[in-house]
């Protein structure tokens, strides 16, 4: 972990962590207090409650709690690896919300050309919205 998400992370009161996919294409790293809303909010959404299933089954499916050790280091299942294709792959961390997303290389350049895309659009909306 670069150093400023591993100053992060040394900072929670809980030092667990959930490490999951929602989408089965990108990884998540969530402190556990925000996991468990997120539990919470599968439990509880209503409007698509078959949506709330399935991404609540990817989760569970491949995330484990997790801790990062004394070099910076978060250890990923096995079973998280292998479906993003992770393993001995360069990554790209993006803090996101309350989250830290994992990315791969594809996943990258795949995000990179997709907000490329209507960037200057985008920027207007959102200062019109109120972004400085």
């Amino acid at each position: 972990m670069p150093a400023p998400f591993q100053q992060y992370f040394a900072s929670l009161r809980e030092k667990k962590l959930f490490v999951t996919s929602l989408d089965r294409r990108i990884a998540q790293i969530y402190p556990m207090p925000v996991w468990r809303k997120n539990e919470k909010f599968f439990d509880t959404y209503r409007e698509d409650p078959i949506a709330a299933r399935k991404v609540a089954f990817n989760a569970a499916d491949l995330g484990a709690e997790a801790e990062m050790d004394a070099q910076g280091r978060i250890l990923f299942s096995p079973e998280l690896r292998r479906e993003l294709a992770l393993e001995n792959a360069t990554i790209r961390l993006f803090a996101y919300r309350e989250r830290i997303e994992v990315l791969s290389e594809k996943e990258y350049e795949d995000r990179k050309r997709e907000a490329s895309t209507t960037a200057p659009e985008d920027v207007a909306k959102l200062e019109a919205a109120g972004l400085v």
